[in-house]
């Protein structure tokens, strides 16, 4: 490892010969951390960023206005509050007079140290939802009575073949899994002051508005347990409406609300038949207002999407298409009245978390012609009947997504598109191991150019199979449509990219935009743990790349809708389901694991942890308490004298073998571990709930998971855990489990144990060559273990190659997405991200950017933490041969620059602190920090 002797300092301020003002500006204002135009259903808090190009700035005091939107009416100031605080800034419970259903306009304006006032802030807009939406009529085209669907969640697997099964699934009227258009027309004949649209169109909707789209979003609303919750989206459309007659169109296709099956599907389950809940409601500028809500009067018909399912793809027949349908003056005469239909049963809540849409587009890279031969041979191994034109596309990035075509043909002519993320051998798309048969059909119109993509499926894949036409340039004997473009669209949530990292290593560069890609087709409406075969929730993703996750993507808003689905899918005896939602039931010999598991139900509990970390809002802590406890009791009841021996445990751990089942490391002590690991946050939340029975019950508790923990999982002869494997090590030392019994028989930390259980695990990394043999789990556990006891050099040594297990292997094979499996070529998924965990430590070891809070695993309170990023550490890591990292990452309070390099025996680190923050800087080799507040500055070190 690398010495340093003492440190040079070098800090440039810009130090004002008069007391003047600091040229603070404000900035990114933000309701419930979120920019722009807001939906809330309360009052909310607000935030901002300040700027200033001189050192030191930071607030003393605010003043915040607020008026209504559509009058301009002043609403509430709060006068001169005498407060640095610039986030989460709550407003009065009382003196406040909102208006459900209103829009609202604020701003703010602040004085720095020396009380000189800024100028006012722009100005952001909040509006706050009605809360009566619920009391609104769902319309569609059949009830779910007259459609006679199946109830349950237990359709997936062998339980779809049985008879009984498939004669239910057989016995559904055809009409309650059809797309269908819903149209409604009405008048405006006075000005416009204000005009609010709440939509709810499941499972996902399209919503026109004069024959033009409202919004970007794809797969609308963000999908939920609706049994329990139900999303909707509003909209300001002020601008949309005109005076005279307008026409509402909304587009339904089924999602997961209504999985019906018909080609590829993981599991059916079906809430009801698609279903729309709207309502307008519109304010004049003579004060009146007028409501347009969905009703009986509405009218629908089958739309051109003949086939739509979440798993198996989409059919398009354009030769369908009713021109002007969501356009004023459209005869509908010959269309159904719809009918009221059954309510979902869950909760109807606005969705705050961004929407997903198609945030990125790829061309084509290469183009391959499968010959006879090849088309033979792919009937066989592709188990479908593949048409003699067919020819496959690579767009260079595996994603989750749906091709996006430009296509010119005869009115009836059909175009076909495959999609994959492997190849076959003879060069067919290959979805053996991502769920067939799954794949779009076009049928053309024949009215000159045509651009089409799927709006209601998706699936992950890098290559695009045609058949049925020919691309633009190419041969045409057979006259088949001629494609003039055609590009793969990258589908994700929205929710804004707030980081970069960049170092002089090639393959830590390669691993992070791998993770990247991977995290982005699986950050869907939830995070999911692939994008084709299964795109479920699954929940261990969500705190063990937690700190990766909420390093890079703003999550303030996605978070709390990830808990609600946590929160919805938590059993009544307090058990936590592995996915979330929990859409199916995993039941039957063999599944039991996969139903409950402690390392996956625990993210109720750790992750609101993680997200007080970052943000500094206790919010989903205290909101959850109450679900969090159940769960921890559950555990308990589950127990054994203390053990917990259920679960997948290390699950994908590594070896000479086919990842899957935990096999280096006892699923009992991975099982138990996270018990006490969620026992040990439910006390740190007891404190702050100001819950101190709970605190004094839960610490007795710990206390004896702790004792058993030891008993069965310690050998004192070989002073180890367990088998001795990484993941069996690196859990309890990175827990603070490593304790022995005094002589009043209470287990006290022991350094001396474990320095020698340590140097054990450094003992294995480099027995394996300094390779992993930990999984899904246990890699976390390890690399950060490896972090927090200053051997981030033996981390750097364990990924810094092109082998198998690490990223660089994946890489030299040509993976685009983080993959499954360590080595891609034991098949499974070639786009998930649950071994992404490398990436916290680029941004908390090499970066060396963290929050100034207590690491809160196995620590009894939250004295002095100060989560939230308005303090935080620098603390970078230059291990290896790294000459340079260079890091932003946006924080509540703005921008945190770290570019260190090392050159010439030097170690130079520029770093930028945002205004109204303070941060210590630990220089390499220094026990002491350096405090400094908000500014530029530039330290330097010389090496030894």
């Amino acid at each position: 490892m690398v010495q340093f002797r003492r440190y040079l300092c070098f800090v440039f301020l810009c130090l004002p010969f008069l007391v003047e003002a600091k040229n603070i500006s404000i900035g990114k204002l933000t309701c419930e951390m979120q920019e722009g135009w807001m939906a809330v259903d309360r009052v909310p808090r607000l935030g901002w960023q300040l700027e200033s190009s001189e050192n030191g700035s930071r607030q003393t005091a605010y003043e915040i206005e607020i008026k209504e939107s559509c009058t301009g009416h002043p609403v509430w100031s709060s006068g001169k509050v005498i407060s640095g605080q610039s986030q989460l800034v709550s407003l009065p419970t009382t003196g406040l007079s909102f208006q459900e259903g209103s829009g609202y306009l604020w701003r703010v304006r602040v004085w720095d140290e020396a009380d000189i006032l800024s100028s006012w802030s722009g100005e952001a807009a909040f509006h706050l939802v009605p809360g009566n939406l619920a009391s609104g009529q769902w319309i569609g085209a059949i009830t779910r009575q007259d459609a006679r669907l199946p109830e349950g969640r237990n359709y997936h697997g062998s339980e779809l073949k049985k008879p009984e099964v498939k004669a239910a699934w057989e016995a559904v009227d055809t009409l309650a899994k059809k797309s269908i258009c819903l149209r409604k027309s009405f008048r405006t004949d006075k000005k416009i002051a204000e005009a609010t649209a709440y939509v709810c169109g499941l499972g996902f909707y399209e919503f026109t508005l004069n024959g033009k789209k409202v919004g970007d979003s794809e797969f609308a609303p963000l999908w939920s347990d609706y049994d329990k919750s139900v999303y909707y989206n509003t909209y300001d459309v002020t601008q949309q409406l005109k005076k005279g007659e307008n026409a509402i169109g909304v587009l339904l296709g089924n999602g997961f609300y209504n999985v019906q099956g018909g080609r590829y599907r993981k599991l059916q389950i079906s809430f009801g038949p698609p279903t729309l809940l709207f309502r307008l409601s519109i304010r004049y500028e003579d004060g009146t207002q007028e409501t347009v809500s969905s009703d009986r009067t509405w009218k629908y018909d089958l739309s051109p999407i003949t086939f739509n399912c979440i798993y198996g793809g989409e059919d398009y027949d354009a030769r369908q298409e009713q021109k002007g349908w969501d356009k004023p003056g459209f005869d509908d005469s010959r269309w159904r009245p719809v009918v009221v239909q059954e309510a979902p049963k869950g909760v109807l809540r606005p969705q705050k978390a961004a929407p997903v849409k198609i945030m990125e587009r790829y061309d084509v890279k290469t183009v391959n012609k499968l010959t006879p031969e090849q088309v033979i041979a792919a009937c066989q191994s592709t188990k479908r009947t593949v048409d003699p034109s067919a020819f496959v596309l690579d767009m260079g990035q595996n994603l989750a997504g749906f091709p996006e075509i430009t296509v010119r043909g005869k009115r009836g002519q059909k175009v076909t598109l495959i999609v994959a993320e492997a190849l076959t051998d003879e060069g067919a798309c290959n979805q053996r191991q991502t769920g067939r048969q799954h794949y779009y059909e076009y049928t053309l119109k024949g009215e000159g150019d045509e651009t089409w993509h799927p709006r209601f499926s998706y699936y992950g894949f890098r290559y695009i199979q045609v058949e049925g036409a020919v691309l633009k340039g190419q041969k045409n004997p057979q006259k088949l449509p001629v494609i003039r473009n055609i590009r793969s669209c990258f589908v994700y949530n929205s929710a804004a990219k707030v980081s970069s990292f960049e170092c002089s290593n090639r393959i830590f560069n390669a691993a992070h935009r791998l993770i990247e890609k991977a995290v982005r087709s699986n950050m869907q409406s939830v995070f999911t743990d692939c994008p084709h075969r299964e795109k479920l929730g699954w929940l261990e993703q969500v705190h063990l790349n937690g700190p990766g996750l909420l390093y890079n993507y703003d999550l303030a808003a996605y978070g709390p809708q990830m808990m609600q689905n946590m929160a919805d899918a938590q059993h009544p005896d307090g058990a936590m389901p592995t996915t979330a939602p929990e859409y199916v039931v995993f039941e039957g010999p063999g599944l039991e694991p996969f139903a409950q598991s402690p390392e996956w139900g625990g993210a109720l509990v750790i992750f609101p942890f993680m997200y007080y970390e970052t943000y500094g809002d206790d919010t989903l802590i205290k909101e959850y308490y109450s679900n969090m406890r159940r769960y921890v009791d559950y555990l308990s009841a589950r127990a054994n004298h203390n053990i917990l021996s259920f679960g997948l445990g290390d699950w994908y751990d590594y070896g000479d073998f086919r990842a899957g089942f935990s096999r280096n490391t006892p699923v009992p002590l991975v099982a138990t571990a996270h018990y006490y690991m969620t026992v040990r946050y439910l006390i740190l939340a007891a404190s702050m709930v100001g819950n101190e029975y709970d605190v004094r019950h839960y610490t007795r508790l710990a206390d004896t998971i702790l004792e058993s923990f030891d008993k069965c999982f310690m050998n004192r002869d070989t002073e180890q855990y367990g088998t001795g494997s990484q993941c069996s090590n690196a859990l309890p030392l990175f827990l603070d489990m490593v304790r022995s019994e005094n002589a009043g028989g209470k287990y006290m930390p022991d350094a001396d144990l474990r320095r020698k259980v340590f140097g054990n695990l450094l003992k294995d990394i480099a027995a394996h060559g300094d390779r992993l043999t930990t999984g899904d789990v246990g890699n976390r556990y390890l690399i950060q273990t490896l972090a927090r006891n200053d051997r981030d050099d033996v981390a750097y040594n364990m990924f810094n190659h092109e082998d198998a297990p690490g990223y660089g292997f994946q890489l030299k094979f040509g993976a685009t997405t983080l993959t499954e499996q360590w080595d891609p070529r034991q098949g499974s998924s070639w786009n998930h991200f649950m071994m992404g965990q490398i990436d916290e430590w680029f941004f908390h070891s090499l970066a060396g950017i963290r929050s100034d809070a207590p690491e809160l695993k196995g620590h009894d309170s939250l004295t002095g933490a100060r989560p939230g990023y308005r303090n935080f550490i620098i603390a970078p890591k230059p291990v290896g041969d790294l000459s340079f990292v260079k890091t932003v990452y946006e924080t509540l309070y703005g921008r945190i620059i770290v570019d260190w390099t090392r050159k010439e025996g030097k170690f130079i680190l520029n770093l930028s602190v945002p205004v109204n923050t303070g941060a210590k800087v630990y220089l390499p080799g220094e026990q002491e920090p350096k405090e400094v507040e908000s500014g530029i500055y530039q330290f330097i070190v010389n090496e030894k």
